[in-house]
């Protein structure tokens, strides 16, 4: 098991009545998770809940913050948004971080859509196509392509100039992730040459095991890759270290894992969905856990996915006891942090 990219999923969360100290204290995660030496630092996107609504608009300031790091989204439903505006916001993005952005989205049905359909589409929201098409339209706008023929202009103070969806950001569309966990999603990214996003929940087909279905679609992915190049896959896990936390940290911890234990036992719903356990302890036995991870050890990126409800310090926390005490031990390496 060789772990070379470790990166963490922040949930964003807030105080309604105080949004800006909540926001703060994430970019500000994103700050400190660089100085640590993670690879990469992603933020969920959520709509009606107190948390980031506009990766973009979240990112784009943490471009600011940050210097190495890869920013990413986890993940876009692509549904409510503009394939066109949305190309243009995060390549500004990516623009402003210097190459650094990472894209995940999501196809399908968008959350709450039955609450606010009537307020973002322009008429019967269940016309709406939701399918993969429209993340196709959206890496198209991103791929710097001319629109028109080779004679077309368009006027600007600037004089005529030839069309594309501005500005262009390089290499960006290589940097596209798509969110699956069931066979058809695996398969559809692989063949489209998206990167693959795999977190603690995955589609039980054929079976009841967490471990067997996601390495299957790992396994999937690999052959069925038509991109350019080597892709790229991220597992991600819940993974809270004790070790430096204290003691009614500790039993917060515990009860948060224990909240979500009983989902773990057998495939949830009609989908089957399957669950992952939740990795709290000692550093030492959450390392023995990833070790014996049949998925861990088939990628070499790692991604933390924090767990909701937690304050900025117990977050630090986490993130501290992960890159000096579990991480290397699963052969990671922090990036080289700028003096």
């Amino acid at each position: 098991m060789t772990i070379r990219s470790l990166s963490f999923l922040s949930p964003g969360t807030y105080d309604s009545d105080n949004p800006r100290t909540g926001l703060e204290d994430t970019l500000g995660l994103f700050s400190y998770g660089e100085r640590l030496g993670y690879q990469g630092a992603w933020v969920r996107q959520r709509h009606l809940e107190a948390a980031v609504s506009s990766a973009a608009v979240f990112l784009s300031a943490a471009t600011q913050r940050t210097d190495r790091i890869e920013l990413g989204t986890a993940v876009v439903p692509i549904g409510y948004e503009s394939p066109l505006r949305l190309a243009e916001d995060l390549a500004t993005v990516d623009v402003l971080a210097g190459g650094r952005l990472q894209i995940g989205v999501s196809a399908g049905t968008p959350p709450h859509v039955e609450l606010v359909g009537d307020r973002v589409f322009d008429g019967d929201w269940e016309a709406v196509d939701f399918s993969h098409q429209r993340i196709l339209r959206f890496a198209k706008n991103l791929d710097g392509s001319w629109i028109g023929s080779e004679d077309t202009r368009v006027q600007s103070p600037n004089g005529p100039q030839r069309p594309r969806v501005q500005p262009y950001a390089a290499g960006l569309t290589e940097r596209l992730w798509y969110g699956g966990g069931s066979s058809r999603s695996t398969i559809w990214a692989a063949e489209h040459g998206l990167n693959l996003l795999t977190g603690n929940i995955v589609a039980g087909e054929g079976t009841d095991d967490f471990w067997t279905a996601q390495l299957t679609n790992l396994q999937t992915f690999r052959q069925r890759w038509r991109g350019a190049g080597e892709p790229r896959i991220a597992v991600g896990r819940v993974v809270v270290p004790t070790d430096s936390a204290d003691a009614a940290t500790r039993d917060k911890y515990r009860e948060y894992e224990a909240s979500r234990h009983a989902r773990t036992l057998a495939p949830q719903g009609e989908r089957r969905t399957l669950f992952a356990p939740d990795l709290v302890g000692s550093s030492a036995e959450i390392v023995e856990r990833l070790q014996a991870d049949a998925a861990i050890g088939d990628v070499t990126e790692l991604r933390l996915e924090l767990p909701y409800g937690l304050r900025r310090i117990d977050y630090e926390q986490i993130l501290h006891d992960v890159a000096t005490q579990v991480a290397p031990a699963l052969g990671w390496q922090p990036a080289l942090v700028a003096a």
